[in-house]
């Protein structure tokens, strides 16, 4: 899944997170209740304590590297209130320091690397790979199996059990719709075939946006520089063979800080991704200047998005529609944001590394012309979560057991079922569910 290509950043989310969706009616999902599943899974490099494992098969380490930039932005959170914090995930997630990341040795612990590759020989598991879900295959109410693709070869797999769905928060919703379990209306117009009317598949689509703005600094400090030098990539590649270390060992981002944009409030509401380095979007290549970003998002957005099958042919992408910046509130919380950033960056600390801002760029000043700077720089963090969600009211797709509602013998396990986004990156929760 997504651990093999995420950003490697270990972040739980807020205790309130787990206790809200108890509040909503779902038994069993509380922090108390959900701490000893995320012990279970943890390797944690510092050891067990109360709030961490050390058994588990998830590698959890320390970040290999440390950046004069970074450093400094953690030093002037400092000047702003926001104390330094060594872990995230503990009781109390306010402040400033650098990402733990799902590593060992300073490769990639992925849940293929954790939980797959220690299995795959047993005699009573089968992996197929390169293959493309068409439907479940229904029977009387109840789920029977599985019909999919292998390289274009069409094939079947019954199940005298239950069958789980763990294909995301984008996946999973679209499966359950190709299958005739959704929006029946919607289902209908498309000529798929209703099984079950549930009218919250695909509804309730949740996301963490980024505002990724841009300093430009007086020197060559930043990645930057690096990533355009020959010599410094050779350099690079070298420390990460010999040592395992340097900026290949980085995850996409090194320092969080997690703040709140209005001092009423009992948790923090935002969350920076510091980085040092700077590009136009992620995965493409930096700049030709020196600079840092600093990321930041809104941890509990009010919007609501949605997916829908485009067709009815499963290899056809469905229609994501996040509905971003679509409330007061996030609008408002992004324009503090973006209020809070330039703050950090006049610190007596970082001010001195600051050319210029690139992005939004110093012309937006008044709320209006922050907002729409907002709209220009924001891009997602890749977190969608809620699609198929868990709970007791009307639009709630599967019960506190993940069983989906009106099917026998079907579960969901991914991000999907969460009722409300966590306040963080979604791997370590969507590990925690799965």
């Amino acid at each position: 899944g997504s651990s093999s290509i995420n950003g490697l950043l270990y972040v739980r989310g807020q205790p309130q997170d787990f206790d809200h969706w108890r509040q909503l009616g779902n038994a069993g999902w509380s922090f108390n209740d959900v701490l000893p599943y995320f012990r279970r899974a943890e390797n944690q490099e510092r050891g067990a304590d109360d709030f961490h494992g050390a058994d588990g098969p998830l590698a959890v380490s320390d970040m290999r590297v440390r950046r004069e930039i970074c450093d400094a932005v953690i030093k002037a959170a400092g000047e702003l209130g926001i104390p330094e914090r060594d872990d995230f995930n503990r009781d109390d997630q306010e402040g400033a320091g650098y990402f733990q990341l799902t590593t060992r040795n300073g490769l990639r612990c992925s849940t293929a690397v954790g939980y797959l590759n220690p299995v795959k020989s047993r005699q009573n598991l089968d992996i197929r790979t390169h293959a493309q879900v068409r439907n479940l295959i229904l029977k009387d109410g109840r789920c029977a199996g599985v019909a999919f693709d292998v390289k274009g070869t069409p094939q079947a797999a019954a199940c005298r059990g239950e069958v789980i769905l763990s294909a995301g928060a984008i996946g999973s919703p679209q499966i359950l719709m190709l299958s005739g379990i959704g929006p029946a209306q919607h289902l209908m117009d498309l000529g798929v075939a209703v099984t079950q009317d549930l009218p919250g598949v695909g509804g309730n689509l949740q996301d963490h946006l980024q505002l990724r703005t841009i300093y430009r600094t007086h020197r060559p400090i930043t990645l930057n520089d690096q990533a355009r030098n020959p010599i410094q990539k050779v350099l690079m590649g070298m420390e990460f063979l010999l040592r395992r270390s340097g900026p290949l060992t980085m995850g996409a981002s090194q320092v969080a800080i997690f703040a709140k944009t209005r001092p009423e409030l009992e948790t923090p509401d935002i969350q920076y991704h510091v980085q040092p380095w700077s590009a136009d979007s992620p995965g493409e290549g930096t700049h030709r200047f020196s600079a840092f970003t600093l990321s930041v998002c809104q941890l509990r957005p009010e919007s609501r998005g949605d997916i829908r099958l485009a067709s009815p042919d499963p290899f056809a992408h469905p229609t994501i529609r996040p509905n971003y910046l679509s409330t007061d509130l996030d609008q408002q919380t992004a324009i503090e944001s973006l209020k809070l950033t330039r703050r950090l960056v006049e610190t007596k600390t970082l001010a001195p590394y600051v050319a210029e801002e690139m992005r939004p760029g110093s012309d937006a000043q008044t709320d209006d012309e922050l907002l729409e700077g907002a709209r220009r720089i924001a891009q997602t963090i890749y977190h969608p979560v809620g699609t198929c969600k868990m709970g007791r009211d009307p639009n709630a797709v599967v019960d506190d057991r993940l069983r989906v509602r009106g099917i026998r013998g079907l579960r969901v396990a991914d991000a999907s079922i969460m009722p409300t986004i966590t306040s963080g990156n979604t791997n370590a929760p969507a590990i925690m569910i799965g």
